[in-house]
């Protein structure tokens, strides 16, 4: 499927409409799109390419636009998603020269074994004539990979910006904007993004200095109201949190059940929304949307061996990484024989706003503990 977005450029990505899991790691329940963009000008340009597992689509779509020749393939980053049909395009299209950047280059010389004589490189800021048009390279690192790029289009006001702005939604509708689309973006921010959030401050305040009437990601739909997708991340990039607790957590015997349900129940009578996440059930990805906003992070956990269960851990470890703006965590952690959870969690660097550890089933005083948490939690939430 090929479509003009706007006069000689188009659209000649290809739709993955039943992948479910991306890097081993990350449910899709929408599955996802490999975007790649064609200019023709008096050289033609291909902007990234698509997952090895839909070259044939991307040369399909080339060739039904009449593709004979490409001068350069601008490779705005290097993960296999983007890049992983450049060997296959390079060699069908054996004029073509790979532009990017001297960091993407040695990534993509690394993981695809492109020689050395295929590239060509750009710095930052860097301008190329094309024929009527001019390119325009901005490095961006760290969103999400170090050697990241976007290009923008000056003629046509296009920013073609890769991951950032993306979203996992497979759709026909290249230009959707149904009900879906907020909650994909919002959903791939908190998987990948939000790690990064005040590098990406950085350069929206850039983006927002340039003359743009469309945003083309390298997946889910275009963004011809670049205002949508730009108010979207200016609200999940800033320091606002909301009065939202998630509570993430496993129960083995029903003890951490009954006091999550306690501590669901004591916060709700103080007008805290709540977000409670069983583990053992969850999509990891609904977690990490809940992430985004909320101010207080509660991780509730029986004991394996003496330390947290994995899924617990795999939950603490995924915080740890994707580093969310809120401003509380809690433990609460049951055991019978023994624990060293406080321990394992400092030895992972994790800083809590207050625990509470019970032996065995939540007695009397435990429940007076958990009330007590609660109007911790109400008035540090009153301080926001």
């Amino acid at each position: 499927m090929s479509i003009e977005i706007k006069k000689d450029i188009y659209y000649v990505g290809a739709i993955d409409w039943h992948r479910r899991l991306f890097d081993e790691l990350i449910p899709l329940p929408d599955g996802t799109t490999y975007n790649s963009y064609l200019i023709k000008d008096e050289k033609i340009v291909l902007i990234d390419t698509v997952d090895p597992t839909k070259e044939n689509e991307l040369v399909e779509n080339l060739e039904e636009i009449g593709i004979h020749r490409i001068d350069y393939i601008i490779a705005n980053h290097a993960e296999q998603d983007h890049s992983g049909s450049l060997p296959a395009i390079i060699s069908r299209y054996k004029e073509a020269k790979i532009l990017t950047n001297e960091r993407c280059k040695e990534f993509l010389k690394d993981l695809l074994l492109i020689p050395d004589e295929r590239f060509v490189t750009i710095k930052d800021k860097q301008e190329i004539s094309i024929g009527h048009r001019k390119l325009k390279f901005f490095l961006t690192p760290w969103t999400h990979w170090p050697e990241t790029m976007i290009t923008y289009d000056m003629e046509d006001k296009i920013l073609f910006t890769c991951d950032l702005f993306g979203s996992h939604l497979a759709t026909s509708n290249i230009f959707s904007r149904d009900e879906k689309l907020y909650s994909a973006a919002k959903r791939y921010y908190a998987e990948i993004m939000m790690p990064f959030r005040n590098k990406i401050r950085d350069y929206i305040s850039s983006i927002e200095k340039m003359d743009i009437e469309i945003i083309a990601p390298s997946h889910g739909p275009i963004y011809r109201e670049p205002e949508f997708i730009l108010n979207a991340y200016r609200e999940w990039i800033s320091d606002n949190v909301k009065n939202e607790v998630v509570i993430a957590y496993v129960s083995m015997h029903g003890s951490v059940e009954k006091a999550v349900s306690h501590l669901i129940n004591e916060l709700i009578k103080r007008g805290i929304e709540i977000k409670p996440f069983n583990l053992t059930k969850t999509d990891i990805g609904e977690l990490a949307i809940s992430l985004v906003d909320c101010a207080t992070l509660i991780v509730a956990s029986p004991t394996v061996l003496g330390g947290l269960h994995p899924a617990a851990m795999h939950a603490v470890y995924l915080v740890s990484l994707l580093r969310p703006k809120a401003r509380h965590l809690y433990l609460v952690a049951s055991y019978g024989w023994g624990s060293n959870v406080m321990k394992q969690l400092e030895n992972m660097g994790i800083k809590l706003t207050g625990s509470l550890i019970i032996k065995g089933y939540p007695k009397e005083k435990d429940l007076h503990a958990i009330r007590e948490m609660a109007e911790e939690i109400e008035r540090k939430h009153s301080e926001l």
